[in-house]
């Protein structure tokens, strides 16, 4: 899909006054929080309406987000408005995103499986360079398995992860936890329902 066909996509589905995958954060991230350092740095990439990236900041993290979407940044910065947090939000593209600029202490990738395997490769790497030595990246996915449930994600299973797929795209971390499993999530309308999850917990040495 191209950039701005992605971006008008994105931006219709943000458009409601509701959010569209709530304003909580994903649960697998907040069950991280003993793992979070107030005082950090953080990353949340294609960061939508900005649920996590608030909660990030909620957690005393220095937070850094960005979104293709202006209408989701927008909602983003209302949210953190609204939180009484202070995040550092940006409209970008994922692709077009600069990994190098920076490093951080934590990353979160929740969701973002709109990428192909192709971009998918790219951004994986770009991840792994924005780490920190001892950094953190925090990663849930659906598995193919999800085309079945229809309760959110891309309707194309080559976007979808496993943990077959994952464990030697990042074997130069240190994975603390992989896992696939089914649950049940309510994150708005955008991901309601039993889903096939994969959660990704991973440390950069060092």
């Amino acid at each position: 899909m191209r950039y701005d066909d992605a971006r008008e996509r994105w931006d219709q589905r943000f458009s409601a006054e509701e959010y569209l995958f709530g304003t909580a954060a994903n649960a697998f991230l907040a069950s991280h929080a003993a793992l979070l350092r107030p005082g950090t740095t953080a990353l949340s990439v294609a960061d939508g309406e900005g649920r996590n990236s608030v909660w990030l900041a909620r957690q005393g993290l220095a937070v850094t987000a960005f979104d293709l979407s202006p209408v989701g940044v927008a909602k983003a910065r209302w949210l953190a408005e609204r939180s009484g947090v202070t995040v550092d939000y940006h409209v970008a593209d994922v692709n077009a995103w600069d990994w190098d600029a920076r490093r951080y202490d934590v990353i979160a990738a929740v969701f973002i499986q709109f990428a192909s395997p192709d971009e998918r490769t790219r951004i994986f790497a770009g991840m792994k360079r924005a780490l920190a030595p001892g950094g953190l990246l925090l990663l849930q996915g659906y598995t193919p398995r999800q085309l079945a449930y229809g309760t959110g994600g891309p309707p194309h299973a080559e976007n979808m992860y496993t943990a077959a797929m994952l464990a030697p795209a990042f074997d130069d971390l240190e994975i603390l936890h992989l896992a696939e499993h089914d649950d049940v999530i309510s994150e708005g309308k955008g991901h309601d329902g039993m889903s096939a999850l994969v959660d990704l917990v991973a440390r950069r040495p060092g």
